[in-house]
């Protein structure tokens, strides 16, 4: 993943935000679309290309472009920044690749010692009866 070359393919596109904010919000442009096209990209290898659709199938559109919103900020160029931020990150984990889970076995000295506390319990709960009749 050539991080500098998926940053220069990305598009961009100020819209103005949803919601209240009075005349700033009326006037101002300050929303970031950033859009992704993940099959023409060349920041990526084959591989990794698959990889990542599988991984964001749902987010990604039916040509196969990843579409981020960003308003939180009042700035435009701020906004810039934090959507480009999480547009890295959302590949990044699409790439990370799982570790195999290796099964372990329970070790023969824990199953004993697990086995001699409830054996030992049931006896301490066998000496609180009441002694009957026929003892």
């Amino acid at each position: 993943m050539d991080a500098e070359k998926l940053l220069s393919e990305l598009k961009f596109k100020a819209v103005r935000s949803s919601g209240a904010g009075g005349q700033n919000v009326n006037k101002v442009s300050s929303k970031v679309v950033l859009s992704f096209d993940l099959q023409a990209s060349e920041g990526l290898n084959e591989e990794e290309k698959f990889r990542v659709s599988e991984k964001i199938s749902s987010r990604l559109t039916t040509e196969g472009i990843l579409n981020l919103n960003c308003d939180e900020d009042r700035s435009q160029f701020r906004n810039k920044e934090l959507v480009q931020k999480r547009f890295l990150k959302i590949l990044q984990d699409a790439l990370a690749v799982a570790k195999i889970r290796k099964a372990t076995r329970i070790p023969k000295s824990a199953v004993r010692k697990r086995l001699k506390l409830k054996s030992s319990r049931a006896e301490i709960k066998k000496g609180r009866k009441r002694p009957g009749l026929d003892d």
